[in-house]
């Protein structure tokens, strides 16, 4: 019998003034730029955000949290002449939109002048939107998804005696709306939906405690990994913990497990955006068109895949995005810039005001099972703690946990250790990528062996 319910619902607005169809949203961005127009701005951007959700919490056989989220929102952006303001709201009335941007007209006419603020330039706006099919609504309910929820966890439970208590498991979807326009005429948007099913173990074992889990994430839940099989993956992970020990201070080879590894792209990413490039802060400063990676690595960026997670027509300045190779054969093609930090540098934007989309990592023929054979001796890294990278410098240090690994086996749990490095030294030490992608994030990546670091523990 379930004993305790927490009800959260977190309501913004009403369910009348939510606005649900995208061709409802773009005359309220016309108008909205008109105002700014009107009260003297040379020219004005306004995005607009709209969506609904529920996320449903269980823990040790009770619901936990239900969560029914109805959110909106209108941010704009003006400009006179270089100077700049912003500023938004959740209301959608006549009345508030206007005062919204006398409050962003206000703080740009006080504002200092920035040579390089402005719109993205107006031939690069997407002159065409596909339809990348990323709006899968899941109507699913409270009741159902605490049903849901109740049997991941159960089956979870039930793989192994050693676990005696969890830390919960959960079922979310939300669909939202995505709406951007700017003066130059350019007005466009698209629905989005993302939906997990989530799920956290707690197994002991002679005193020693561990805690692990699964989940899965896409844009359609027809795509949801199934039920049972984020149940047992969770336990497996778990109970696979115990007994973990140390390790002594060594050198080694270092296999980052997937869902892990995309950290590593993570930061290169950030070293070669714009604005860790115009700070003068990044490791990799004035590399364009050098060696980063070793030579058979290619990453490339693919923002149109269809149901992918980070799709996305255009960017954040209503420029339109399209792939592209950012390494190949180890060398780096381009950097990540929107409009701003593209002036800045005296560059071009590159589409990528809001981040990548979709960063595929190239891959080779082995799975995690083959990498670890072809490791041979060394660690394997399933979870990490903290963030430990200087992005300046390039220096890696992070607290992990895995396996340690002999004659290609996995051999016992290691837990309390760190394994550091430099990324310059660990990019071109990138033995190989493996074809077990992880899909449920913006960088696909498999998992990664890297031919040497330091692994530092008692």
């Amino acid at each position: 019998m379930l004993r305790c319910l927490f009800f959260i619902t977190i309501v913004k607005f009403s369910m009348s003034q939510l606005i649900e169809k995208n061709n409802e949203l773009i005359p309220l961005i016309r108008r909205t730029i008109e105002e700014a127009i009107k009260q003297g701005a040379t020219a004005a951007e306004a995005d607009i955000g709209t969506g609904t959700g529920l996320s449903v919490t269980v823990r040790q056989g009770e619901i936990e949290k239900i969560e029914h989220e109805r959110d909106k929102g209108l941010g704009v952006t003006v400009y006179m002449g270089r100077r700049k303001g912003n500023a938004s709201t959740s209301d959608f009335s006549d009345k508030a939109v206007k005062e919204t941007v006398r409050a962003a007209c206000e703080i740009a006419r006080f504002a200092s002048e920035d040579p390089h603020a402005g719109l993205a330039d107006a031939e690069l706006m997407a002159t065409d939107v596909p339809d990348l099919d990323l709006y899968h609504p899941w109507n699913i309910t409270a009741e159902q998804a605490r049903n849901m929820a109740l049997e991941c966890e159960a089956i979870a439970k039930g793989m192994d005696r050693r676990i005696n208590n969890s830390d919960g498991a959960s079922v979310s979807t939300y669909s939202g709306t995505h709406a951007y326009g700017n003066s130059h005429g350019f007005a466009n948007g698209w629905k989005w939906s993302s939906h997990t099913i989530d799920c956290t173990m707690i197994a002991e074992e002679h005193g020693n405690m561990q805690r692990d889990g699964w989940y899965s994430k896409c844009r359609d839940a027809s795509d949801l990994e199934d039920i049972k099989a984020i149940g047992e993956e969770a336990a497996r992970r778990t109970v696979a913990r115990l007994g973990a020990r140390k390790l002594g201070t060594r050198s080694v080879p270092v296999l980052f497990e997937a869902p892990v590894a995309s950290g590593l792209f993570s930061a290169f990413i950030t070293a070669i955006s714009g604005s860790s490039l115009y700070r003068r802060a990044s490791f990799l400063l004035d590399r364009l068109g050098e060696q980063i990676f070793a030579d058979h690595v290619r990453i490339h960026e693919e923002p149109h895949r269809q149901k992918a997670l980070g799709s996305a027509p255009f960017d954040n300045d209503g420029v339109a995005t399209r792939a592209r190779d950012i390494i190949k054969e180890g060398i780096l093609q381009g950097y990540v810039l929107n409009a701003y930090s593209a002036r800045k540098l005296g560059m071009q934007t590159t589409g990528n005001a809001g981040g990548v989309h979709n960063l595929i990592i190239g891959h080779g023929d082995n799975d995690l099972q083959a990498l670890i054979r072809k490791m041979d001796c060394g660690l394997l890294v399933t979870d990490m703690i903290g963030f430990g990278v200087n992005q300046v410098t390039g220096d890696y240090s992070r607290g992990a946990s895995g396996f340690w690994v002999e004659h290609g086996e996995i051999q016992y749990p290691v837990e309390e250790i760190t394994v550091a490095g430099n990324l310059k030294d660990m990019y071109l030490k990138l033995i190989e990528v493996g074809k077990d992608i992880d899909y449920r994030g913006n960088i696909l990546t498999g998992s990664v062996l890297i031919e040497n670091m330091t692994v530092a523990g008692e």
